[in-house]
């Protein structure tokens, strides 16, 4: 089986040194870069010609971008929601949420996840496998050129977790963030995780100002480890010195999820539990205060979970009590409510789909 080369994987200078591999000068490599970024393949650009393309074709050069095999638009406020089909059939999802300040799309990272947290779409059915940096990339390349708008922001939160998958991530970052190509500035970028604490100290040493989101949803190990398996392993008092160290490393601040269950974790007990936690732990006097934010989520209901979202009140006053108590917190915009544009969950209705078929057959 003769080897293959990703093309949409290459940074810029790996690309020129493939091109001139082949005895093609080193500009076509800016040429190619420019334009597969925009989601042209090589075969359409005008100003590659037919002899580069066969030498390209004869070392093994290999283009591909996920296609669109559902899509969803909302009448409420024009969030896109895709199924991408990928080059081996598998599907993964991606968001296309627009605001005052731009356009941001989330992402994901793995087929399937293995992290298992209770109230997620995207681990029913477990890890299939980790994307290629090359998929990551193509999600953005493809939804902007679907819907002709720019993207300006990343969202790295849509199924799978990313630091799990985390060589291939990297190389992302550095791709979408490459001149020539996508050229999203770092600070427009967002990965979020459910706590891989090893993890997040090799982030912190990687040199990319991203914004890192921290999926914590509960203040005690207790609660965290029934909803969040990964809390058996890095409990809160690990996520949280990793959270410190990553800040100490990279001066950027950490955003905190909360994903609020009725029932659960949303409770005003829980609102003063979650402020001590986060004041007693990343609040010291001096150079050593972690900026606290902390994002307020009201789970999407699944099938398979038999959670409930908090009720508006709930929601209201968790976020006032938190505020009292010198954390700000903000209440997550829902958007796409119509589609149902939380992730995971298109996924699981095409897989059930061809599940069904398949027994038909």
């Amino acid at each position: 089986m003769s080897q293959t080369t990703d093309l949409l994987a290459l940074m810029p200078d790996e690309l020129e040194s493939f091109m001139k591999s082949i005895g093609e000068p080193a500009y076509r490599a800016g040429q190619l870069f420019s334009q597969m970024h925009r989601g042209i393949s090589p075969d359409r650009m005008t100003n590659i010609g037919k002899a580069t393309l066969e030498k390209m074709r004869a070392a093994g050069a290999h283009f591909y971008l996920p296609t669109v095999r559902r899509k969803l638009v909302s009448a409420i406020d024009g969030t896109v929601k895709y199924l991408f089909a990928l080059e081996d059939g598998n599907c993964v999802e991606s968001v296309l949420m627009k605001y005052n300040h731009g356009n941001t799309v989330c992402i994901s990272s793995q087929v399937g996840c293995r992290m298992g947290c209770a109230f997620c779409a995207s681990t029913i059915g477990g890890k299939v496998r980790d994307l290629l940096p090359s998929e990551i990339l193509g999600q953005v390349i493809a939804a902007g050129a679907d819907s002709g708008e720019r993207i300006s922001n990343i969202v790295m939160m849509g199924i799978g977790e990313p630091l799990d998958n985390y060589d291939n991530v990297i190389r992302f970052l550095h791709l979408v963030g490459a001149p020539g190509g996508l050229n999203i500035g770092y600070r427009h970028i967002s990965l979020s995780t459910c706590g891989l604490a090893d993890r997040i100290l090799m982030l912190a040493k990687e040199d990319l100002p991203i914004t890192l989101s921290i999926s914590l949803h509960a203040s005690d190990d207790a609660t965290r480890s029934a909803i969040m398996p990964v809390n058996r392993k890095w409990n809160i008092d690990a996520l949280l010195d990793a959270c410190k160290r990553y800040y100490a490393a990279t001066g950027r601040r950490i955003s905190f999820e909360y994903t609020l269950i009725a029932g659960k974790n949303d409770s005003v007990k829980d609102a003063v539990a979650l402020a001590t936690l986060l004041n007693s732990r990343l609040r010291e006097r001096g150079k050593d205060s972690v900026p606290i934010h902390v994002n307020l989520i009201p789970v999407n209901p699944v099938r398979e979970t038999g959670f409930s979202a908090t009720d508006r009140n709930s929601l209201l006053r968790f976020a006032q009590t938190l505020e009292k108590k010198g954390i700000r917190a903000t209440v997550r915009r829902k958007l796409g409510s119509d589609i149902n544009a939380s992730c995971g969950q298109l996924r699981r209705a095409e897989e059930q789909k061809a599940d069904g078929e398949s027994d038909k057959n």
